[in-house]
């Protein structure tokens, strides 16, 4: 398309003509911005697009979630590998966001301040064109006027001096008449010479504003549009690169989550699934001995039937068993007015007798567990309840240590009234793995609750066969003096009545215990660090002496008893510490 004029066009109906191409040029360079804007109405739509998207799957991942109720099914292997996947689909979300924002913030600004500075560019080369083209019309107009000017004293000149030529041929008039024809004629023969030359300097003005306007002018106007409208061109081609520049870039994290559902499936073990299965729902009865025949043919004396002794048959094991699942669903049926989860006292069937032995051992675990957390809990309010007051009492215009008393107290209490209950959760364990463990009645494997136990009890390799304050005996675990209350300055905080080498100390009885010391136990996995706060002297065995600011390896934690097992770094000793001594930094595993 060419917005300039080749030629000078002299004449001005030519000079209308190409008016008309002005026009035209002016109303396409309007409809290229138009189109500009139709394709930021485009993107703006694709963003919101984009972003419903997302935000669609955002709720659909949301209600996919798992549950906290559902967190034991992650045990399966096809769980977990669903929830990767919902977890996948959500950073898929997040790419589809990062296109709308990205879309708005780069390509749409960059159209609104394009379409804004075009719309000033061609306003500014119209504005200048139509100045231009009032001039040289104005130009013209007075070129014409000029030229009539001349053309009415050229006759008007032509006329007197027709008349004064007559008179002068006319002999009746007298002088003073011919006299006056000739001086008519020399004034309308000057006025004629002034148009003339009017006409002829404004003809040579229009000519020269004429050839500069077609020359110069117009084409450096028609040349600035052309510009603008290869510019819009030209950053509409820039503006659909960086769109699709946009949306490639977050092809690659896109194809990553795609990545990690694909091997989220991978991940799928059908034999570990069913073993978990397995696991979760075995009973642990003994399976029935065989049915023994009952011959009627047998003679009794006396004509009496002699009452035979009811054996326990396999109808009975398994009716049993479906009674006990039957009691299970009505206790979660009729059980719905039952007291809050959290409380965990011994009331209704708390030691969980309803259950089979190996179901048995797993709700009671989980009960030691959440008794212990909450013990942890209560152990770290109380602490820090303590240094609060140690700084009350240090500076009392911070506060009043009287104040903390009340809550130290309390906490004291539900601390105290934990210890119970886990004491008697881990009785009621104890006395399940003791009937585990007794001859024919059990069926059940060993759990991993008693495996613990088991390794709790061999005797450290550094302490010359002393055992660890917390494996002295397992009743112990929980049961901490009045010292374990005070501040940490005060002492371990454990009763040196319970430990090794003390007079009330309890030793283990039965033939296993002479060969506890040549168990050869492997080491503890280490399951986070810690820094020790507080310099601490091992007087007792079992426990391990620290400097202020060392850094030790955490290998098991706090069971309640203010004990942390600890290894020194780099070497092979291992000892107990206080728990309030230490500040801990567990790895995410544990």
């Amino acid at each position: 398309m060419v917005y300039r004029c080749d030629e000078v066009l002299l004449s001005h109906n030519k000079f209308n003509e190409t008016k008309d191409q002005w026009e035209d040029i002016s109303y396409h360079t309007l409809k290229g911005i138009n189109f500009l804007e139709t394709y930021g109405n485009f993107v703006k739509e694709r963003c919101q697009i984009e972003m419903e998207y997302a935000k669609g799957l955002r709720r659909l991942v949301k209600s996919y979630q798992p549950k906290k109720k559902e967190c034991e099914e992650l045990k399966f292997s096809t769980v977990r590998s669903f929830r990767d996947t919902v977890n996948e689909t959500a950073d898929m979300a997040g790419q589809h966001e990062v296109i709308s924002e990205t879309l708005t913030a780069v390509v749409l600004n960059e159209i609104g301040s394009l379409v804004k500075e075009l719309k000033e560019d061609r306003k500014k080369s119209l504005s200048e064109g139509s100045r231009v083209q009032q001039n040289l019309a104005h130009s013209l107009q007075q070129l014409e006027k000029a030229k009539k000017n001349y053309e009415k004293a050229f006759r008007e000149a032509e006329k007197a001096h027709e008349n004064f030529t007559k008179a002068d041929a006319d002999l009746h008039l007298s002088r003073a008449e011919v006299e006056k024809q000739r001086m008519n004629a020399s004034i309308k023969s000057q006025q004629c010479e002034d148009s003339k030359n009017e006409y002829a300097n404004q003809l040579q003005k229009t000519n020269r504003l004429q050839g500069e306007h077609y020359n110069t002018i117009m084409p450096g106007i028609f040349q600035s549009l052309q510009d603008l409208d290869e510019k819009r061109i030209n950053n509409f081609k820039n503006l659909l690169k960086k769109s699709v520049e946009i949306e490639r870039s977050v092809f690659p994290i896109i194809n990553k989550c795609l990545d990690g559902i694909v091997s989220a499936a991978d991940s799928i073990d059908e034999k570990q699934d069913s073993q978990v299965v397995i696991e979760r729902y075995k009973s642990g009865f003994t399976p029935p001995g065989d049915i023994p025949f009952d011959d009627l043919s047998t003679p009794r004396q006396n004509g009496d039937m002699t009452p035979t002794v009811n054996t326990p048959s396999r109808q009975d094991t398994v009716k049993n068993t479906l009674s006990i699942a039957k009691a299970k669903k009505r206790g979660g049926l009729f059980g719905i007015f039952a007291s809050n989860k959290n409380n965990f006292s011994f009331s209704e069937k708390e030691d969980f007798n309803d259950l089979p032995p190996n179901q048995r051992k797993k709700r009671i675990q989980q009960r030691i567990d959440d008794v212990t957390t909450k013990l942890h809990q209560e152990t770290a309010a109380r602490d820090g309840l303590l240094k609060m007051k140690e700084v009350y009492e240090g500076n009392p215009s911070l506060g009043d240590p009287m104040s903390i008393t009340g809550q130290l107290t309390d906490s004291c209490q539900k601390i105290e009234k934990l210890r119970a209950d886990l004491q008697r959760y881990q009785s009621l364990l104890e006395d399940v793995d003791t009937l585990g463990t007794g001859g024919a009645t059990s069926g059940g494997p060993s759990t991993p609750n008693s495996l613990a136990r088991h390794h709790s009890n061999v005797m450290s390799p550094h302490h010359n066969g002393g055992a660890s304050p917390r494996s002295s005996v397992t009743s112990h675990r929980t049961s901490l003096s009045d010292e374990s209350l005070s501040r940490p300055e005060s002492g371990i905080g454990l009763s040196h009545n319970s430990l090794p080498g003390s007079d009330t100390y309890d030793q283990p009885d039965g033939p296993d215990d002479d060969n506890a010391e040549f168990y050869d136990a492997e080491p503890l996995p280490i399951i986070g660090t810690c820094r020790a706060m507080y310099a601490f002297e091992g007087t007792s065995e079992g426990s391990m002496s620290m400097a202020e600011g060392e850094e030790l390896s955490i290998i098991e934690l706090d069971q309640g008893d203010g004990w942390t097992r600890v290894r020194r770094v780099g070497e092979f000793e291992e000892g107990f510490v206080p728990t309030s001594y230490i500040e801990m930094n567990l790895y995410n595993n544990c």
